[in-house]
């Protein structure tokens, strides 16, 4: 039978620890600063430094481990090869001129402080990488992911998530040099062990998973694969420990392996709730074995090294922004992301000191290190990013020279904007061999076109001198693809008025966008949304077994039937009365009909009751005013 006071007593620790992460994090997060720092706090205040509510350095090494061997199987099964494929150049590449620089600088200075190599290494490398958790949550919180600098950041950071498989393996093979030497024969058996039981998990993987999995599957029992998969960690880390390896070093293999199953969004989907939880227990278990009496009498020496890592990181990770020759701005922003101290140092240096690569006294300093510097960065960053977005504003209102940003701009179609949306259209009209000339006024942006081999004009599309500079007036086709509704009203105002033979394409956000810009009359307007709706509806129907023909039809009438309650709700009487006409509308009325002219087709093939639902929404458009837009 189970001891009723032992179980009291793991409900109260399970109690203390969820009261203490309850209270911390929010704290922190309320304070602007990062949800890991809260843990670690947390994890100081109940541990022997704080009210000692966990003494006991076995039962902290424990909870420790555990926390350790989840998150490497959480960062594991989040790596997908395909991904790491498609950044296979910035990930080595990047990741390469971060990493050996900084730990061999690091090494060097840790040696001149008294350090043994093996142990300067180790701590060089420990504390060379990056917090990933820190770095990507300022990146989403700025929105910044998609720039080229939150990219190449994120390169970075995976590198050095992949370089921890191969240090985990390292550190336990320096620590064969400390102490009395061995035989030869024994390490060569060492080594043969830690590379058997890395190829029996790899095959396992590779050969056994999606079987088992299938079968299980079959079962129709979610916690029954939920449990297999959490055997599979604790086996495979179980395995790496008996041949001296890393337990985490198996579990992070185990999480690659499993992202590659074909369950493998079922686990995640399974594991997610715990995610944090797991993340959380590690970080708290890390600070609990902070000895912050150490750090007190040792504090001058403590900061001091951090405010050396943190100048010797962000000016490495600088040079490489010189390197690639970024902007000042960019190169600035990651380099300060990536001054803190990683997640994985906590791993590395306990370990270190598990084997005697690292003293007692050595691996107590070097952790605090690792803390403060995390609690740093994102102050550093702050301030980076403050100073970084001066620099873009003095960039921009110095602004380019447009007779010689446009000297070789030529081209039969105008794209005014090069995001998600402009892009297919540029793809479109590139593929058809038809000569672009694309404007965009976020530099951002414009590296990374640059970088995939296309030419982004820098300019603003809402001033004339710049339209006529990038060819406006010699083309046939003028396309707004911004995302700005405001800025695309005006720049159809300006290409209306002044280039009345262009053809003119917008893109409208929702239908009072598009009545909005209609005013300035637009070859076409294209609502976001509106086109791709009408697809899935259309597939839609083919799925329920309606013919393709039948499916056109109805895609086809819809649209039609809703071009009609556009033109209802949108006063013409303003833009054709005689006095009212701009130049562009009076030129068109002389060449050519305009879109909203046309007259409805009837369609074929329609079911009665088709027909009848539709002849009830267009009766129900009529009925609306011109005020009340859907």
């Amino acid at each position: 039978m189970v001891d009723a006071a032992h179980s009291s007593d793991l409900i109260q620790q399970a109690v203390v620890f969820l009261g203490a992460a309850a209270i911390a994090v929010p704290a922190f997060r309320f304070a602007g600063l990062s949800a890991i720092l809260g843990y670690l706090v947390a994890g100081i205040a109940i541990g022997p430094s704080g009210f000692a509510y966990f003494t006991d350095p076995a039962t902290l090494f424990g909870i420790a481990e555990v926390g350790v061997v989840m998150f490497l199987f959480v960062i594991g099964l989040e790596l997908k090869v395909s991904q790491l494929i498609a950044m296979r150049r910035d990930i080595a590449w990047l990741g390469s001129l971060q990493m050996i620089p900084t730990t061999l600088l690091l090494m060097g200075i840790l040696m001149l402080l008294g350090l043994s190599w093996r142990a300067g290494l180790v701590v060089g490398v420990a504390v060379a990488l990056s917090a990933t958790s820190i770095a990507l949550q300022i990146l989403q919180e700025r929105g910044h992911m998609q720039h080229v600098y939150g990219k190449k950041s994120f390169a970075i950071l995976l590198f050095q998530d992949l370089s921890v498989v191969p240090i985990l393996a390292l550190v336990p093979l320096l620590a064969l040099g400390v102490g009395a030497p061995k035989e030869t024969s024994e390490t060569i058996i060492a080594i043969s062990k830690a590379v058997a039981a890395i190829a029996v998990i790899v095959l396992a993987g590779r050969y056994l998973l999606n079987p088992m999995f299938r079968y299980l599957a079959r079962l129709n029992s979610h916690e029954i694969m939920t449990i297999v998969a959490l055997l599979i960690v604790l086996g495979a880390a179980s395995l790496m420990s008996l041949v001296g390896m890393s337990m985490a070093l198996g579990a992070f293999l185990a999480g690659i392996l499993l992202a590659e199953s074909n369950f493998r969004h079922e686990l995640e989907a399974d594991i997610e709730p715990f995610r944090g939880l797991l993340l959380g227990l590690f970080f708290m278990s890390v600070g609990m074995l902070i000895d912050l009496r150490f750090v007190w009498q040792n504090l001058g020496y403590v900061l001091a090294l951090t405010a050396g890592l943190i100048l010797v990181k962000f000016a490495v990770n600088c040079a490489i922004g010189l390197v690639e020759k970024a902007p000042a701005s960019s190169y600035l922003r990651a380099a300060s992301i990536l001054t803190p101290a990683g997640e994985f140092s906590f791993v590395i240096l306990p370990l270190a000191a598990t084997l005697g690569i690292l003293s007692g006294g050595d691996q107590k300093l070097f952790m605090a290190v690792a803390a403060f510097s995390m609690l740093l960065g994102p102050i550093v960053s702050k301030v980076v990013d403050g100073y970084a977005q001066r620099l873009e504003q003095q960039k921009k209102l110095a602004g380019p020279r447009i007779d010689e940003d446009f000297s070789d701009a030529k081209g039969q179609a105008l794209v005014i904007g090069f995001g998600r949306f402009g892009q297919l259209v540029n793809q479109m009209l590139l593929t058809s061999g038809t000569g672009v000339t694309v404007i965009d006024n976020d530099i951002e942006m414009i590296e990374a076109a640059g970088s995939f081999g296309f030419k982004v004009y820098f300019g603003d599309g809402q001033r004339l001198d710049v339209l006529r500079a990038a060819g406006a007036e010699e083309a046939e086709v003028i396309c707004v693809c911004i995302d700005n509704q405001d800025a695309a009203v005006r720049i159809a105002a300006i290409v209306s008025s002044n280039f009345p033979l262009a053809k003119l394409m917008v893109r409208a956000y929702d239908r009072r966008h598009a009545l909005e810009l209609m005013r300035h009359e637009p070859d076409l307007v294209v609502r976001e949304t509106f086109e791709s709706a009408l697809v899935m509806g259309r597939e839609t129907l083919a799925a329920l077994g309606r013919s393709d023909g039948e499916a056109s039809d109805i895609l086809e009438d819809v649209r039609k039937r809703d071009q009609k309650r556009l033109e209802m709700q949108f006063d013409t009487s303003d833009i054709k009365s005689g006095s009212d006409l701009t130049h562009k509308q009076a030129v068109r009325a002389s060449v050519k009909p305009t879109p909203l002219d046309e007259p409805t087709k009837p369609s074929r093939g329609l079911s009665p009751e088709t027909q009848e639902v539709l002849d009830h929404a267009a009766r129900s458009a009529e009925r609306r005013t011109s005020g009340k837009v859907n």
